[in-house]
């Protein structure tokens, strides 16, 4: 598949836009739908007010938007759901071919199971018939149908989300369904409602002789857990019972940050690899960032395995997938390096949309971490408190302090996400993938993950290394910088565009107001690039003094204007709208 680069300069480049994240151009995006591979072709349908968007792609990072895929019916919206590949036309519908079936939830008359099938590789969708094929069983959550054919007793599993548990279903032939058994009660955490159920088998330490099956779960918003949040279970699965292999109330926590749920694995893929996504949200806060004209995100795609840790428990890893590297527009690797004292170490590399890792060794230690996005006093902190054997993600002072939560109620976006981890290791691998409004950190390879949302200047590019309480090792460090996945790469040399720290800002006369620049792409080197500064009315904001970053601004009088930064010998020009009052 060809995916067109655009032309256009400004194509997804408003504030916090992912630039090698997956959104869409406009509207709500929330769980991903119906992940599958065929035929050459990756499809990531996701909801979008109750349909089915859809978008195709060859790599997993380069995306082709498609057309709404399933629309409301007669039998409401088409929540979400999963595609499989019937192989053999088990279902009748592809005249003795292959082809794809999509199930999902319909909601008229109570949430039940439907289908909907193609045979153009994805491109149009038909209803079947006689919808639902399974019908409400009388329960107010019953919905996210993920199937899957199980090679075993040669049939197709359904496991669906039934409030605080799950059911499977089997059937021969995707229409016609039996009741198989029920898992939940009693296990795991029950917060919250269950959603978005997704069952797989993976092998343990790379060992085929040795698999296991993971159910895994999304658990709603609830006050427990300030949010929503994802859980996992560990067992056996014979196509009709899952086992727990841990103690009932064991809870494996999926991610460590706010803003990975619904997460879904793609079916049919190459080389049975298990590969999952995640929408990048929370649902106390779905719809509620400070993003226009789009609203949510796709986690990066992220290969699954099962690890023995070092305390000899099987857990579940997740790592970007191998492609990432694909986008590497410059690599710099750096020197092993030291830091202890209460003196900060910035490192020489900067920008928003990149790829770090580093391994970090210690002794003695109260606390270390690293200050993503740093800059005019923000800083998303990533780090390790040995006195408490914590790992921590921490967007306190990352910008957004408060949201606007889905019941219209401040909540305290700023905050700390931690997880234990002993000090007596003594070292830890991290990988942090930056994009414009989020971060994702793997520790030791995916063993464990933090997502995390983060709004903040556009011009916080900085990354500075802290300890405290004794000296780190930093060896194996690496920048990359991403190519975005959107906008043909400018030539060698030449940029792209400005941004400023600051779209538009409200001051009240006698305020001052620090404004600053910077150019894009991160990856070409800007420090000989001049910026020239102009306000268009000098009577109602002044510009006082130059900076190392950019200007002061005053403000003078009442009313409207703009400031203009140039560089004239890149054709480069951004506009700052500035509204002042008494």
């Amino acid at each position: 598949m060809i995916h067109p680069l655009s032309d256009d300069k400004t194509y997804y480049t408003e504030p916090y836009r992912p630039q090698f994240h997956f959104s869409s151009p406009t509207g709500n995006l929330a769980d991903p739908n119906g992940l599958v591979y065929y035929e050459g072709e990756y499809h990531l349908f996701h909801q979008k007010n109750g349909t089915w968007a859809h978008a195709i792609s060859s790599d997993l990072l380069h995306w082709n938007h498609m057309p709404i895929a399933l629309e409301h019916d007669e039998l409401g919206q088409a929540l979400s759901g999963s595609v499989v590949v019937d192989e053999e036309d088990s279902s009748g519908l592809f005249e003795g071919k292959a082809g794809l079936v999509a199930l999902y939830t319909n909601t008229e008359g109570g949430e039940a199971q439907s289908i909907a099938y193609s045979q153009d590789n994805g491109r149009t969708w038909e209803r079947y018939g006689e919808n639902p094929v399974i019908q409400n069983p009388g329960i107010k959550d019953f919905r996210d149908p993920k199937v899957f054919w199980h090679n075993e007793t040669s049939q197709w599993v359904m496991v669906v989300s039934t409030d605080k548990s799950v059911t499977f279903y089997q059937s021969q032939n995707l229409i016609y369904w039996k009741y198989a058994s029920r898992f939940g009660d009693g296990e795991g955490s029950h917060v919250a409602v269950w959603e978005c159920p997704d069952l797989f088998r993976l092998p343990v330490d790379g060992n085929t002789e040795n698999e296991k099956w993971v159910l895994h779960v999304s658990v709603g918003d609830n006050e427990e857990t300030n949010g929503s949040t994802a859980q996992y279970f560990i067992g056996e699965f014979d196509g009709t019972t899952f086992t727990n292999d841990h103690d009932p109330e064991e809870v494996l926590i999926t991610d460590y940050g706010q803003d990975f749920y619904a997460a879904q694995t793609f079916s049919n893929t190459e080389n049975d690899k298990v590969i999952w996504l995640g929408w990048m949200a929370n649902w106390r806060y779905p719809y509620q960032s400070p993003t226009n004209p789009w609203m949510g995100a796709m986690s990066i795609p992220r290969e699954l395995s099962l690890v023995t840790n070092d305390q000899g428990e099987v857990r579940l890893f997740q790592q970007p997938i191998h492609w990432l590297d694909d986008l590497s527009a410059k690599q710099e690797p750096l020197q092993t390096f030291h830091v202890s004292g209460e003196k900060a170490l910035p490192l020489k590399v900067s920008g928003t949309t990149y790829r770090y890792e580093a391994t970090v060794r210690w002794d003695e230690l109260t606390e270390f971490g690293v200050r993503l996005r740093h800059g005019d006093g923000m800083e998303s902190l990533i780090g390790f408190d040995a006195a408490y054997d914590k790992l921590f993600l921490d967007r306190t002072n990352a910008g957004l302090e408060t949201i606007v939560d889905r019941h219209g109620e401040p909540f305290p976006f700023g905050r700390r996400y931690e997880t234990d981890y002993r000090a007596s290791r003594g070292e830890l691998k991290l990988t942090a993938l930056v994009d414009e409004s989020s971060i994702e950190l793997f520790i030791n390879d995916g063993e464990l993950v933090f997502t995390s949302l983060i709004y903040t200047d556009p011009t916080n590019d900085g990354i500075e290394w802290y300890a405290d309480g004794g000296t780190i090792h930093v060896s194996d460090s690496t920048f990359t910088y991403f190519h975005n996945v959107w906008r043909q790469p400018v030539e060698e040399g030449a940029f792209e565009r400005l941004v400023t720290n600051v779209n538009q800002a409200r001051l009240k006369v006698g305020e001052y107001l620090p404004l600053s620049a910077a150019h894009k792409p991160d990856y070409e080197e800007a420090s000989g690039e001049t910026l020239s500064w102009k306000s268009l009315d000098s009577n109602i904001v002044d510009i006082r003094n130059e900076t190392d970053e950019g200007v002061v601004i005053k403000a003078l009088n009442e009313g409207v204007t703009e400031i203009v930064v140039t560089n004239e010998s890149q054709g480069l020009e951004k506009t700052i709208r500035l509204f002042i009052t008494k």
